[in-house]
């Protein structure tokens, strides 16, 4: 990568942090409101867009079910004493990452656990990637993030339990181009349940 590319791979970075700076002043749906119309805006026009220079062209937005507020919820964290593991990626090699806790919720009366990551190289990261029943369906079947600390996507605490919100759920990077490596939704956080909530598979 040469130091263009990675200037603009900063740039990207810094207003992704922004961006999740600016969402968890605002009340919920607000910073939804927000969120989805930035992504559409860096999709759309920004040097490093997922999206392949042929696809932005003709970009109409991301697809998104509708918001929903009982797809926000508090998770108590519970420690986790593991090893790294590798996680299947979207490329050849898997990546290493050392879960850490637990993350433990109701989603619509249903009691589900996931677990959270740290990735394991130089500075790390916490990082939450699940795959649903509408997995390979109406959502991409490696998987959907909710948090990525390393890209900047994280909704913070409150008293403190972990934000989770769906509707905030997005497609890694891989999704749009196989050009890009992601990890993918580990064994653990793979949900019997369909989570109907955060970003839609672009058809």
């Amino acid at each position: 990568m040469g130091v263009a590319d990675t200037l603009e791979l900063l740039d990207w970075k810094r207003r992704v942090f922004g961006l999740y700076a600016d969402v968890r002043e605002l009340a919920p749906e607000d910073g939804w409101k927000l969120w989805r119309e930035t992504r559409d805006e860096l999709f759309r026009s920004h040097p490093q867009s997922p999206l392949r220079a042929a696809d932005r062209a003709s970009f109409g937005g991301l697809e998104y079910w509708p918001y929903d507020p009982q797809a926000r919820v508090l998770a108590e964290l519970d420690d986790v004493e593991a090893p790294p593991q590798p996680i299947e990626s979207s490329g050849a090699e898997p990546i290493l990452f050392r879960p850490f806790a637990h993350a433990s919720f109701e989603l619509r009366g249903e009691p589900l656990t996931l677990e959270v990551s740290w990735l394991a190289a130089y500075g790390g990261g916490a990082f939450l990637c699940f795959r649903d029943a509408t997995g390979g369906r109406e959502s991409y079947g490696g998987g959907r993030y909710l948090l990525d600390t390393v890209k900047g996507a994280d909704l913070g605490e409150d008293g403190g339990r972990l934000v989770l919100d769906f509707n905030f759920a997005y497609n890694p990077s891989c999704s749009y181009d196989p050009g890009w490596v992601c990890p993918l939704a580990p064994p653990a956080n793979r949900l019997a349940v369909s989570v109907e909530a955060g970003e839609r598979h672009r058809s």
